[in-house]
């Protein structure tokens, strides 16, 4: 797949709200995922490490409100959407978070996902 067809499959799983369905289908094998220095997460390689720490993402939300995805824009090998979500986290009043999100694609496959927030 060229990047913009990964971009378009991204933001059609991310309607649905398929996140695993996005990282099962869209990212290699040996993604990398790097978060903002001095935040909760730390980087991760590789897929099970990924959804290691969304899962541990996972068990933090007491509930969801609502969230979004903004269709992407496409540049080269790279993608970008802006995301956000209004939650309450574990210990947190309820709260609405916004980041950036910047993906690069390789042979067809997220290779690297950088977050911004």
């Amino acid at each position: 797949m060229t990047t913009q067809q990964v971009a378009d499959r991204f933001y059609e799983l991310s309607l649905q709200n398929a996140w695993d369905i996005i990282v099962t289908e869209l990212y290699s094998n040996d993604a990398k995922s790097i978060e903002p220095s001095g935040g909760i997460f730390t980087d991760a390689q590789g897929l099970d490490a990924i959804r290691a720490k969304s899962k541990q993402f996972g068990e933090m939300i007491v509930e969801m409100h609502g969230g979004y995805c903004s269709a992407p824009l496409v540049a080269g090998k790279f993608f970008t959407c802006v995301m956000g979500m209004d939650v309450t986290m574990k210990g947190q009043p309820r709260m609405t978070l916004d980041e950036v999100a910047v993906y690069e694609v390789k042979d067809g496959k997220i290779v690297l996902e950088q977050f911004f927030f």
